[in-house]
């Protein structure tokens, strides 16, 4: 199959018997669930710019494979230009959405389990990475969206796996058979689970011999039997709900997306098993699939913050305040810090280097001081937004009473008559693009694109406590300390006796 298109992608969902759960009942039609919609558009969204000549080069590859041209967001990266792009193909997604659009956890996931794979055959004489690069040719293939799942809900964090009282809190290998495994627990906050075809499973942490049976990765479609997910809430998720709703909505066309993934009692085949067991190579994963997710992070969020920038400086002008140079200020420090977070996705890129199998790894330090950064800066960033715009974005009036013909005033004016003059700006915009612009920045910092930008710049692709550990494992305190004593002229380690 060519590169799929846009329309083609929302078809082939409708295909699938895919189990999801919302407010306490199963939503049967989900693809075009009010709720759901906007987010299977930022997906539909990554098939229409791979087919855009504008954007090729950034958003196809050419399979080390199959030789094919693919979409990036099923590509192994082959070298750092490959890794370059990935980030700039996601900065150009976020202009496009302002949300989040899902599939870069998938490609990160590829990306993890194919070196990792290739590494554990190499030690045990396993042929987990022929299977995985089957399945993966398969994936590239059928241009599919598969969502790469790694947190499971943990449970009593004080505790290893096999240690909880509730060994489901961890997804594990409940039985093996010749001719496969079953599978039982969850996957919590899972990006666009909903909105792919397949899902590929990893392990949440590394892992000693008593864990084995939570060490296991594999492959499964979204429709598996056994398999359901329960639809994630986010603030002001019901407006989309609600009759005629457009201007209240801020972001109508796009979202974001989560889901609790349960796997109850799941067959999987031998062919889509990648790790069974095998607990030493858990924490290689994990690491892996991390870098390159806190990668991701340099581009998305900084192609999200782009729009967010726009939408204060149009606020800005709307409030008449424009020339202001306390706003100027504002402007420039907000972009300040969204430059620098694409400086570190580009320098951890740039700074990538091979691995075993031959495809490319980003540079682990810079990307966990990356996405350190996003864990700060985007708060910052709108923090500073909503400073510009002013609290009119969280206590304006409906859209319902800005164009109800109910009358209210003296001489016939309607609500929407007294809400046009009263909340009009500079007399440049009509007060409805004034009200639009303030609703998108209330959606994007406070709303339900929250969880795309400013909830998941903390908690994405691990807590910042997470990224501090790998920051200080990695950083070589030891080698700096020696720099400091060549240049000191300390020899020998001395002590003073008095």
């Amino acid at each position: 199959m060519a590169l799929m298109t846009a329309a083609q992608y929302i078809e082939s969902l409708r295909k699938l018997n895919t189990r999801v759960y919302m407010f306490g009942e199963k939503i049967d039609n989900w693809v075009d669930h009010p709720m759901i919609k906007p987010s299977i558009n930022c997906v539909a969204m990554t098939y229409s710019l791979a087919l855009d000549p504008e954007y090729e080069d950034l958003m196809t590859a050419t399979s080390n494979l199959t030789g094919k041209k693919i979409n990036r967001f099923s590509h192994i990266h082959q070298s750092t230009e490959d890794l370059i792009k990935k980030v700039k193909m996601q900065r150009l997604m976020g202009q496009k959405t302002a949300s989040c659009f899902q599939r870069c956890v998938g490609m990160d996931a590829f990306n993890a389990v194919y070196s990792t794979t290739y590494e554990m055959d190499e030690k045990n004489g396993t042929d987990y990475h022929k299977r995985f690069k089957d399945f993966l040719t398969f994936v590239q293939e059928e241009d599919l969206v598969v969502d790469g799942a790694m947190t499971d809900p943990k449970g009593d964090r004080s505790k290893a796996p096999h240690q909880q009282d509730d060994l489901d809190l961890f997804v594990h290998v409940k039985e093996r058979r010749p001719d496969g495994i079953v599978v039982r627990g969850a996957k919590c906050h899972q990006t666009g689970s909903i909105n792919s075809h397949w899902h590929l499973i990893m392990p949440t942490q590394a892992m000693k011999e008593a864990d084995r049976d939570f060490a296991v990765s594999f492959a499964c479609p979204s429709d598996a039997e056994g398999l359901f997910m329960v639809y994630g809430r986010q603030s002001c998720d019901t407006r989309k709900m609600e009759e005629g709703a457009d201007i209240d909505l801020g972001n109508k066309l796009f979202g974001g997306q989560e889901a609790l993934v349960v796997f109850d009692d799941v067959f999987i085949p031998n062919e889509y098993v990648f790790m069974d067991g095998e607990y030493e190579f858990a924490g290689m994963l994990v690491e892996r699939f991390s870098g390159f997710h806190r990668q991701s992070y340099g581009g998305c969020k900084v192609g999200v913050g782009d729009v967010i920038i726009g939408a204060a400086a149009l606020a800005a002008e709307y409030n008449g305040v424009e020339k202001a140079s306390a706003v100027k200020d504002k402007l420039i420090e907000m972009t300040h810090l969204n430059e620098t977070l694409y400086s570190c996705g580009i320098a951890c890129s740039a700074e990538g280097c091979p691995t075993k199998c031959g495809s490319y790894m980003i540079d682990l330090l810079l990307a966990n001081v990356c996405k350190q950064n996003v864990t700060r800066f985007p708060y910052e960033i709108v923090r500073l937004a909503e400073d510009i715009a002013g609290g009119l974005m969280v206590t304006m009036p409906g859209e319902k009473d800005f164009k109800s013909d109910t009358v209210v005033g003296r001489n016939g004016e309607t609500l929407a008559d007294i809400c046009s003059k009263f909340f009009v700006g500079n007399g440049k915009c009509s007060t409805e693009d004034r009200m639009r612009i303030l609703r998108f920045l209330e959606n994007i910092c406070l709303g339900s694109s929250a969880v795309g930008y400013r909830t998941e710049s903390m908690h994405g692709a691990g807590s910042p406590q997470a990224q501090r550990i790998m920051i200080q494992r990695q950083g070589n305190i030891e080698d700096k300390k020696a720099l400091a004593k060549k240049i000191a002229g300390i020899k020998t380690e001395r002590i003073n006796h008095e």
